[in-house]
């Protein structure tokens, strides 16, 4: 079984990534650990497209998998290999709290998480509702010839 799920930030996909993987025995990556540099000293520093593509493709070999994440531009063989694609919206309250709280979450410790600060909030509370009124127009055209596998 092979799932791709993709939303903005706050939609569930890390939610319902981990209920599937409990349930279905089968592993799930995030893309945001394959575009971040996790290990870089600084916050928001992309790898290389070319090592992205790589642990990507790293992935797609993997016989199950379940993906998630907010990325579709770099993931058309994720959509194309998957048997199931969730797409996930939510109203603007929902997601905004989420955001607001697993900022909160981290900032106690009691999440782990990137190293986030109030301006990096504003700025994905601003990106989230940019994703959710364009990107999701986009994300939904090229998700359309594979209509028959798409959930939501």
């Amino acid at each position: 079984m092979k799932i791709h799920i993709i939303g903005c930030p706050g939609s569930g996909k890390t939610f319902l990534a981990k209920k599937l993987s409990k349930t279905l025995g089968i592993r799930h990556y995030d893309l945001d650990e394959l575009q971040w540099d996790n290990t870089s000293s600084s916050y928001g520093v992309k790898r290389e497209p070319v090592e992205r593509d790589r642990l990507l493709a790293d992935v797609l070999r993997n016989t199950d998998w379940i993906i998630e994440g907010v990325y579709y531009a770099w993931c058309q063989q994720c959509f194309a290999d998957a048997d199931m694609i969730y797409l996930l919206s939510v109203p603007r309250y929902t997601y905004r709290y989420r955001i607001i709280l697993r900022f909160v979450r981290r900032k106690l410790g009691l999440e782990k998480g990137k190293k986030e600060t109030l301006k990096s909030l504003s700025q994905l509370l601003k990106w989230a509702d940019k994703y959710q009124q364009v990107n999701m127009v986009e994300i939904r055209k090229l998700l359309a010839p594979y209509s028959d596998k798409v959930i939501g």
